[in-house]
C-alpha cells in the first residue's frame, strides 16, 4: 500500500499527516476539535483528509483517539475529554471518506510510531511512557501491539502506586500519573512557591512573580541553567517514573522503554534520575539484563505516523 493518512484527536486539536511507508510525513493539516460535538469532529477530520488528499493519493486513513478503543478497532467506547460515548466512529467515518479507517487509542498509536520508525525500532518488546499532562502509554510485544481482551490495555498510568493517595481524574486515587506526570510536576513547583520556599524563589522570578505562569517548560529552563531547585524537581519527577518502569519491568519484561511527552524534552535531566531510581527497585537487579531507557524520537508526530501505519497495515 502506498500513501496513508494518520489523524491525532485530541481534547483541543486535530492534527492529520501524509505518511510514506518509510514512516516519512509529507504534508500535514491541523483543525480545532470540537470536544463536544461528535457529529462536529467528525466534519472536521472529513474536511482535513479532504485537504490532504488534494495533492496527494491516499489509500486509506488510520485515527488516534484519545479515548478507549474496541478490540475490532472501530468504536470509541469512552473518551474523558471528547464527547464519544459508544461512537461508531469507523463506520460514521468510512461513509463519509470513502476509505478504509482504522481506529486505535492515540496512545498506541504513537507506541506503535516509536516502535516502527523510531526510538524502539531495533527491538521487539517496547514500552512507550509518554509524560505530559497525564501518564499514558503503549506496548509492544513480540512485534506486536498489545491491545488487551477488550482494547483497553496499557492504560499504564492508572496503576496505582499510593494506596489512598491523591485523587485521580479516572475517580480512583494514587494513580501513577498524579506522581509522574507533567501536571504533578507543576503542581509540587506552585504549591512550594506558594508555601514561600526561598530555594523555590529563582523560580518564582523567572515567572514574574505570578505562580501560576510557572509551567513545565519554564522549569526546564531553570533546570538547564543550573537552578538547584528546578533540577531537584526533575529528580523527583524521575524517582517517580523509575520506580513505576521497575514495576513495568518486572510484568512485561521489555527490551526498551522509551519516554514521550512534553517532558522528556528535559533530556538527561529527567532521563538520568529516571535510570538510577529504576536500577535501584529493579526486581533481581545484578542479576538480569537490563532494559534500556531512552528518549522518543518522533515527538508529536508519532501518533500520526503510528496510525497511518496501523491503516497500511490493517
Amino acid at each position: 500500500m502506498g500513501l496513508t493518512v494518520g489523524i491525532d484527536v485530541g481534547g483541543t486539536k486535530i492534527s492529520g499527516a501524509v505518511v510514506d511507508e518509510e514512516g516519512v510525513v509529507l504534508a500535514t493539516e491541523r483543525r480545532h476539535s470540537p470536544a463536544t460535538d461528535t457529529d462536529a469532529i467528525e466534519a472536521e477530520i472529513e474536511d482535513l483528509v479532504a485537504d490532504l488528499r488534494g495533492a496527494h493519493d491516499i489509500e486509506a486513513v488510520g485515527v488516534g483517539a484519545a479515548g478507549f478503543v474496541d478490540v475490532a478497532r472501530a468504536t470509541v467506547l469512552f473518551a474523558p475529554n471528547l464527547a464519544w460515548r459508544d461512537e461508531h466512529l469507523k463506520a460514521d467515518l468510512e461513509a463519509r471518506l470513502h476509505l478504509p479507517v482504522v481506529i486505535e487509542n492515540d496512545a498506541n498509536a504513537a507506541a506503535w510510531g516509536e516502535f516502527t520508525f523510531g526510538a524502539g525500532a531495533d527491538v521487539d518488546d517496547f514500552v512507550l511512557v509518554t509524560v505530559g499532562t497525564g501518564v499514558g502509554g503503549g506496548i509492544v510485544l513480540n512485534g506486536e501491539l498489545h491491545r488487551g481482551a477488550f482494547g483497553v490495555a496499557a492504560e499504564i498510568g492508572h496503576m496505582r502506586v499510593v494506596p489512598g493517595g491523591r485523587i485521580c481524574g479516572c475517580g480512583n486515587r494514587g494513580c501513577w500519573e498524579q506522581y509522574a506526570s507533567g501536571t504533578a510536576l507543576v503542581r509540587e513547583v506552585r504549591e512550594l512557591v506558594g508555601q514561600g520556599s526561598l530555594i523555590a524563589r529563582s523560580l518564582l522570578d523567572r515567572a514574574g512573580g505570578d505562580v501560576m505562569a510557572i509551567d513545565g517548560p519554564l522549569i526546564t529552563e531553570a533546570a538547564r541553567s543550573g537552578d538547584a531547585f528546578a533540577v531537584e524537581q526533575l529528580e523527583a519527577l524521575g524517582q517517580w517514573l523509575g520506580e513505576g518502569i521497575a514495576t513495568l519491568a518486572a510484568v512485561l519484561d521489555p527490551a526498551v522503554v522509551v519516554i514521550g511527552g512534553g517532558v522528556s524534552e528535559a533530556d538527561e535531566l529527567l532521563l538520568g534520575p529516571t535510570r538510577a531510581h529504576f536500577r535501584a527497585n529493579l526486581t533481581g537487579r545484578h542479576h538480569r539484563p537490563e532494559l534500556q531507557i531512552r528518549q522518543a524520537k518522533l515527538g508529536n508526530t508519532a501518533g500520526m505516523i503510528g496510525a497511518a501505519d496501523l491503516a497500511r497495515k490493517e
